[in-house]
């Protein structure tokens, strides 16, 4: 069951969120800047907090159908949140799972969020049991396009003409990799 996950890299824990986390998770989507490429934006501590209950009620959910899970990222030296990653229904693009990540902005450019996904990647396929997982990126996240593709993701096309509901998502690369290319990578354990 998810709310058991624990994977440990080198310097990062990857677990469910507990409650004592809402508070630092809460500071750490504070940052305006951390919303430039998504698809929300800064919420209010009571936003927040019903996000955040949303968020642990999910690990309820079975894995073996829609469900959406987000996980707390933690720096093992300082046992501080510093962000997080997840896998979920891919609403615009069904029955796909997406995988997604964000790291606080005093953590960018040293290398966790591709150090996280690895490990998480790894969980998606052999403990959920995924075939194949993709990824959405902004082309001008030059950043996280980087470390999508680093993992081994194959772009497939750019999102167009979508529904008015997912239309922000118009102009986004999409990304997939399967379960076998990941596990002939060389970044995989």
């Amino acid at each position: 069951m998810v709310k058991n996950l624990l994977i440990e890299t080198k310097r990062l824990i990857i677990r469910p969120y507990h409650a004592n986390d809402l508070e630092p998770s809460y500071r750490l989507m504070q940052d305006k800047e951390l919303y430039q490429f998504l698809e929300f934006d800064v919420l209010s501590y009571e936003e927040y907090q019903g996000l955040f209950q949303w968020l642990m009620e999910s690990y309820e959910v079975s894995h073996e159908g829609e469900f959406k899970y987000s996980f707390a990222i933690i720096l093992k030296e300082t046992n501080q949140v510093i962000g997080w990653c997840g896998i979920g229904i891919l609403e615009l693009s069904k029955p796909d799972k997406e995988v997604y990540y964000l790291i606080g902005r005093d953590h960018w450019g040293k290398g966790y969020a591709f150090e996280a996904m690895v490990s998480f990647l790894e969980y998606c396929f052999e403990s959920l049991g995924q075939r194949k997982v993709v990824a959405k990126v902004n082309p001008e996240n030059i950043a996280s396009k980087r470390i999508i593709e680093k993992l081994g993701f194959r772009f497939e096309h750019i999102l167009k003409d979508l529904p008015e509901e997912f239309s922000h998502c118009n102009g986004e690369w999409f990304y997939s990799i399967a379960r076998k290319e990941a596990l002939n990578l060389a970044w995989q354990k």
